[in-house]
């Protein structure tokens, strides 16, 4: 880049961020701005020499994530994140260095949209290898199919994760794919494909259930654009053909309906809002309809400054166009679940075409436009914390959602269809008597419904009235139906039930129901699989298998006695090879699961070259336990020799900062005989059988293990930390590959200790 183009550059970034700071100032009047400008020049300075793949300079698009998180009028700490989301990925900078400079909370921010960086990570990676994974190490038969299921139940994990902990993690992650897809065709078509058809599957429907219209829109849009291109082109050439004749007819209307409004004293914003062409796309399909046979391709948007004058303006626009009939919908005295408001009604308007229209406030227009992120606000300024409970309290569907689907799904496979079954799905609003509003997936039964308000209703239901009448279990829900379930002391579940349930928190705890029926059954088979496992070891049964024993490890495995520990073998809900680990003697080596080793790395061989001086005296320093392939340096110590520490290692930087004559340049280098201790830490789901599959992989890798330390968290995550041995950086990048391949991990890194002086 010569003198002039960096010229540019550096003034079009300036723009940007003046832009993005004005429009803080306008909508935040009272923000701190300094803690922005801080972001906008580190992050700068990090990604100097970073460009991505279309050619730009990399820092365009952290401040392009900036500017929509600034559309969407998000707090000062959520646009820091937006233009740092990338440092502590790409960068050296730390996330300890990162909650100096910023603070606990960006820091907190930054970190969890890195985390989420595996989403999409193969597409827009500058390191994208083939599109088919290979083989895990545990798992060489694995199917295709299979892996991307895991991969992407895994990712939804990480999402969901995140959303419970700060839903403006994912508002940063959301505003990143917006400006991904919008440059997206610097990728190649199998790329282009994958991302955009991943953008239609999970995050527009999330933009969606988050009410954050202004990236629905888009995301699907650009999504159709890259998976149907002709589809595309045609379409939006035949909206922009029309567009012409179309605008005349919605100037005509507003000018009537204005003027009516006005009549009656009511002060009206009205507005044309052109449907969006991947909503065209979907009605055209669906209903099997010609570009030339839709004519509701504009809504008028009616905004007032009240609840009463959105009614009153109702009944005008009744009086002045006739209804049609079954074409209206009251979202504000029953919002939807994504906090969305607004009076929809479908008339035959000027020259009797079909006219859509919308009524709302200015506040309900801007939580349409913006949804969550448009109370964000309401949470830190809300007086005695009222708006701040109100706003956990809309939030709080979300994070039981997940601890649901959490609790009720076996596996990778389970997960996914949870969360696409019961979250991407069309909707359909139910209200209990008392008036509350239960959201459910389309096609939703009494059954869902019951169990939905409490698992002892759905237990018990013996019949259901929708609207004051009687109705089937099997009845399909439509918008607005009242329900009340009818329950019975005796009653009990019916397998029928499974033929017609929708959602996947219902079918679980049918099949709970009948997994329990099944449990002395499951008692029985899972003993004789522990007899069996231990007679193939060469164990004695009898002596291993003792109640005393099981009772013991049963909590290990979370469940409370013997008889339970039992009968989850027997079901498959629990791995009789971990138990057996669990149970064998300290002295019998373990055939599966963590196998903890008992020797130490000898490192006498290992050897540093430091200028021409070979064999210098040193050691590992312990903060960071560099290993042969890693990038070194050493620290001269006050007496102890010279420590060697990756030049990542945040005491490394420390020294560089305040020691930079103790640093010397070195070559590391180890013996194809020697291993090397290496400390790990492993974010997961805490689930059982965790241990015994991080096991399989360390031991289809060869890798001795020395010490094992668990942590589990309220949010039903766990953190392993592990000690290995391993060879080289090499093998323990294959470590950490295979490691991430596991269902339910959620990330894995290498531990960091305390300063070393």
């Amino acid at each position: 880049m010569n003198d002039d183009e960096c010229q540019h550059l550096a003034e079009d970034l300036d723009r940007v961020y003046r832009e993005i700071v004005a429009a803080v100032a306008r909508y935040r009047p009272e923000a701190d701005l300094e803690l922005i400008r801080l972001a906008f020049e580190v992050a700068r300075e990090k990604h100097r020499d970073q460009t991505r793949r279309s050619g730009e300079a990399y820092i365009t698009h952290p401040l392009a994530v900036a500017r929509i998180l600034a559309d969407l009028e998000m707090d000062p700490p959520t646009l820091a994140a937006g233009l740092l989301h990338d440092v502590v990925e790409d960068t050296e900078l730390t996330q300890e260095e990162m909650i100096l400079r910023f603070g606990p909370e960006v820091a907190a921010l930054v970190d969890g949209v890195t985390k989420l960086q595996t989403v999409g990570r193969d597409v827009f990676a500058d390191d994208q290898g083939a599109d088919a994974d290979p083989p895990s190490p545990g798992d060489p038969e694995r199917t295709h199919k299979q892996r991307e299921t895991i991969r992407k139940a895994a990712n939804l994990r990480r999402i969901f994760l995140a959303m419970a902990r700060d839903l403006r993690v994912i508002i940063i992650k959301l505003a990143d794919r917006l400006h991904n897809m919008r440059t997206l065709g610097a990728m190649s078509e199998t790329q282009q494909k994958r991302v955009a058809l991943e953008t239609l599957q999970i995050f527009a429907p999330l933009a969606h259930r988050l009410g954050i219209w202004q990236l629905k829109w888009e995301l699907e849009d650009l999504s159709l654009k890259y998976l149907e291109p002709e589809a595309y082109e045609r379409l939006a050439s035949q909206v922009a053909q029309t567009r012409g004749d179309r605008q005349g007819e919605v100037d005509e209307a507003i000018a009537i309906l204005k003027e009516r409004l006005a009549a009656d004293g009511i002060d009206a914003h009205i507005t044309g809002r052109p449907k969006h062409l991947y909503s065209i796309y979907q009605k055209m399909r669906k209903q099997e309809l010609d570009f030339g046979e839709i004519h509701d391709l504009v809504a008028l948007r009616v905004i007032v400054h009240t609840r009463q004058e959105c009614y009153h303006a109702l009944g005008v626009i009744s009086g002045l166009w006739t209804p049609m009939p079954g074409m209206f919908s009251d979202h504000i005295a029953r919002s939807k679940s994504n906090l969305y408001q607004s009076l929809h009604m479908k008339v035959m308007g000027p020259h009797d075409k079909p006219l859509e229209v919308q009524i709302r406030t200015w506040e309900m227009h801007r939580t349409a436009e913006f949804g969550v992120a448009a109370h964000w606000a309401y949470k830190e300024q809300g007086e005695g914390g009222k708006a701040s409970d109100q706003f956990e309290l809309k939030l709080s569907w979300l994070r039981q959602q997940l601890f649901d689907w959490q609790a009720d799904a076996g596996d990778s496979s389970d997960f996914l269809r949870s969360v696409t079954e019961d979250l991407f799905a069309d909707q359909v609003f139910v209200f209990t008597p008392r008036g509350d509003v239960i959201d459910l997936p389309a096609g939703a039964t009494p059954i869902d419904f019951a169990y939905r308000i409490h698992s002892d209703v759905g237990q018990h239901a013996d019949g259901a009235r929708v609207n004051g009448r009687l109705v089937p279990l099997s009845y399909q829900f439509r918008n607005g139906d009242v329900a009340t379930i009818i329950t019975r002391t005796n009653a009990s579940p019916s397998r029928d039930w499974l033929a017609f349930v929708k959602t996947a928190h219902a079918r679980a705890k049918i099949r709970g129901y009948f997994r329990r029926l099944l449990h002395d059954e499951n008692v029985q088979q899972g003993r004789e699989m522990l007899q069996r496992e231990a007679k193939r070891l060469g164990l004695d049964p009898h002596a291993l298998l003792k109640d005393e024993a099981l009772r013991s490890v049963a909590p290990q495995f979370k469940v409370q006695s013997e008889a339970e520990l039992l009968a989850a073998i027997g079901y498959g809900t629990v791995s009789v090879g971990a138990v057996v680990s669990r149970l064998m003697p300290e002295e019998a080596p373990e055939p599966r699961g963590i196998v903890v080793g008992r020797g130490r790395a000898d490192e006498s061989t290992l050897k540093v070259t430091a200028g021409s001086v070979d064999n210098v005296l040193f050691r590992r320093a312990r903060c960071c336990l560099p290993v042969p392939g890693d990038a070194v340096v050493g620290y001269v110590t006050r007496g102890r020799g010279m420590a060697l520490h990756r030049v990542d290692c945040p005491n490394a930087l420390h020294y560089r900062q305040s020691e930079p004559e103790r640093l010397i340049a070195v070559e590391y280098a180890g013996s194809d005989s020697q291993v090397y201790s290496v400390n790990l830490l492993i974010e997961t789901i805490d689930r059982t059988g965790l241990l015994a599959d991080v096991g399989t992989v360390f031991g289809e890798l060869k890798t001795n293990i020395t010490a094992v330390r668990t942590q589990t968290h309220r949010d039903r995550t766990a953190t392993l930390g592990i000690s290995v041995e391993v060879k080289d950086a090499a093998h323990l990048n294959r470590l950490f590959t295979a490691i991430r391949r596991l269902p339910d991990i959620l990330d894995v890194s290498r531990a960091v200790g305390g300063r070393e002086k």
